[in-house]
């Protein structure tokens, strides 16, 4: 895992390349190198953190042999030692044991179809002096970030969107056509950012730039759409099953390729736990697990990582930490996510990611499950609305009755239920299923049901409250996959819009905050190839998500063990923000940055803060989303 940055400008600019760099010291402390051409104005810049062949014959950014190929590299490409022999016999020579070389040569034999080849993760910039040009590439999944600026003469890339920052002409001016995006889903989706005229490179996709026009195009070369729209498989389970089980495991074969520490995420579900179940059952060495745990025993899990690290004998390492750690990382939040960014569960993240990077320099997370195997609640959820619907009397009957039940009462039955840190506000619950009751469309159902915040409280609140642009994202594919199966065309949606710009992104910036390199053994584009054709009734079986993986698992953990409720990574963030927060809190919501940026109504706004100060938070994603914006203007702007 490393740190890239490039631009081209007229002029060499070394001061600004050394700048760019040293912002990203946290994704590559081992070691870092420019590169400049002064014919073309290309300047390359790269932070390494050393996993693949540790001297200095990979040092980056590297250069070819013949001079007329350099690249910068960020991420793993694990089969890179076959396709290495295939380019030795085409009479490539190397100097280096690294997947860095590999790439370069790749592009040098094959052109930009190299990417095919690769089995990884990977965003990299490649210099081509012959064609005068920079193709620059993001992995099928998106695991590896990549950002771009284009602006008249201005053409910047980046790991990281900080590094922009050290690049004086860049213009910091806020997109707000996605502002309102960001406050119903926590996040910026692909290929928006926050700010204008800068983008994420989409997952699966490559740019070339010509240098000579300063002109880019954009190419697609994966989608998992692709794969779903294709027929499904009529193997029986058995088969299906075999060959899952078979992947699974070069999966995760593949990812311990490394020469250094490598370590396994652990919280004692059934992702975390069949990638470390396969793993340990097929090599000798002990693996390293890694799992944070809660005093509070409302949110605490690891006894449940620490019963499948016993089971299968691993070095396991837990560490109980108290809410104080989680809370001081909250002012690092903006440094280290560039953008608003709400999905609270980055701290847990964060801290487990410290915990690990104590003993390794790699460690496996199972990210990618749950869009797979059939895993969010709001699947379920949207299974039961469905049912109920083709049911016409029992959905007339139970939506009468839910649209009968106003906000007062719902308030009143919700101080009677016992106090939970982990129990989610009943109104918001209510609020969120009778929208899907209510919905016209299908796809109106699903944006509800992935939704932190409704469209209706929104557009009461937000002075522009356009979600037109909802449509400018990935979600524009929910008609394009019409003829799939409902519960396929929520999995394929989500793999595409919230795994990639919530769920990842969140997995890269914890990690590489502690100079950590992650990866993701269930996010092999072999195995979502192959789950996207399996059909949807061996998904979402016994009404139980996750069938597969259940099935699998059983060989090697008791069910006992894992067949319980998963919750993730929770935090009291309702009690946070009426207790330790609410003093930050509440200067946020007072801040004269929300008036100068008139995002919401000032009346709206008035409540909300009279609200608040009453201990009334109907919402507590709405007031975090508007936390973390507040505390990214003041880190950023």
């Amino acid at each position: 895992m490393c740190g890239i940055v490039g631009f081209v400008t007229p002029d060499r600019n070394e001061t600004t390349l050394k700048a760019m760099i040293a912002s990203q010291t946290h994704r590559g402390p081992d070691d870092n190198g420019s590169y400049i051409d002064e014919s073309s104005g290309v300047h390359f810049g790269h932070n390494r953190l050393s996993i693949q062949d540790t001297s200095s014959h990979a040092h980056q950014p590297f250069v070819s042999n013949c001079e007329a190929y350099t690249i910068v590299f960020n991420g793993e490409v694990y089969n890179f030692q076959s396709i290495k022999e295939a380019l030795e016999q085409l009479g490539h020579q190397f100097i280096s044991s690294s997947d860095t070389e590999v790439i370069l040569y790749a592009y040098k034999e094959w052109g930009v179809n190299c990417i095919e080849k690769f089995i990884g993760m990977f965003a990299f910039g490649i210099y081509d002096k012959k064609r005068k040009q920079l193709f620059i590439v993001r992995d099928r999944a998106g695991v590896k970030p990549l950002y771009y600026y284009h602006h008249n003469e201005h053409f910047l890339f980046s790991s990281e969107l900080k590094s922009f920052s050290e690049y004086p002409p860049f213009n910091k001016a806020i997109n707000r056509e996605f502002l309102p995006f960001y406050f119903q889903f926590g996040y910026l989706p692909a290929p928006y950012t926050i700010y204008e005229n800068c983008y994420k490179l989409k997952a699966g996709h490559y740019m070339l730039f010509d240098l000579k026009s300063n002109t880019k195009s954009i190419h697609k070369y994966w989608d998992i759409h692709d794969f779903y729209l294709m027929e499904k498989f009529t193997k029986n389970e058995e088969e299906i099953l075999e060959d899952l089980e078979k992947l699974l495991i070069d999966a995760c074969k593949l990812r311990l390729i490394s020469d250094v520490p490598v370590g396994v995420f652990l919280s004692g579900g059934y992702d975390s736990s069949s990638v470390t179940s396969l793993l340990q059952n097929h090599q000798e060495r002990r693996l390293s697990t890694f799992t944070i745990g809660f005093n509070d025993k409302e949110l605490n899990e690891a006894n449940d990582a620490q019963k499948i690290a016993s089971l299968l004998d691993t070095n396991h390492t837990e560490h109980y930490c108290a809410e104080d750690e989680l809370l001081a990382l909250i002012d690092t939040l903006p440094y280290f996510y560039d953008e608003p960014f709400a999905d609270d569960s980055s701290l847990p993240t964060m801290l487990v990611s410290k915990l690990a990077r104590e003993q390794v320099t790699v460690a496996l997370s199972a990210d990618g499950g749950d869009e797979l195997f059939f895993g969010y609640s709001k699947y379920f959820a949207l299974t039961k609305v469905m049912e109920l619907k083709s049911s016409t009397l029992k959905y007339q009957l139970l939506r009468l009755s839910m649209n009968l039940l106003n906000e007062r009462t719902l308030l009143f039955l919700n101080t009677l239920l016992p106090k939970s840190k982990r129990q989610t506000n009943i109104v918001a619950k209510y609020q969120k299923f009778k929208n899907m009751l209510n919905a016209k469309t299908e796809e109106e159902m699903f944006r509800n049901a992935s939704s932190k915040v409704s469209s209706k409280f929104l557009n009461k609140v937000l002075q522009d409250g356009d979600f037109k642009s909802f449509h400018k994202t990935a979600f524009r594919d929910f008609k394009k996959l019409d003829s799939l199966d409902k519960i396929d065309r929520m999995m394929a949606i989500d793999y595409k819009t919230f795994m990639v710009d919530d769920v990842l992104c969140k997995v890269d910036r914890a990690s590489m905050a502690f100079s950590l390199e992650g990866r993701e053994p269930l996010l092999d584009h072999r195995l979502a190839e192959y789950m996207a054709r399996v059909p949807t009734k061996l998904k979402y079986k016994q009404r139980k998500g996750k069938y597969l993986l259940r099935e699998i698992l059983k060989k090697y953990v008791p069910t006992e063990i894992t067949d319980k409720p998963k919750a993730g990574f929770t935090v009291p963030l309702k009690s946070w923000l009426q207790n330790e927060l609410k003093e930050r809190t509440l200067e946020a919501l007072e801040s004269k940055i929300l008036k100068e940026d008139k995002i919401f109504k000032e009346k709206e706004l008035e409540k909300i803060i009279k609200d608040f100060k009453k201990g009334k938070i109907e919402n507590p994603m709405f007031i975090w989303s508007v936390l973390m914006y507040v505390k990214w203007r003041v880190k950023w702007q």
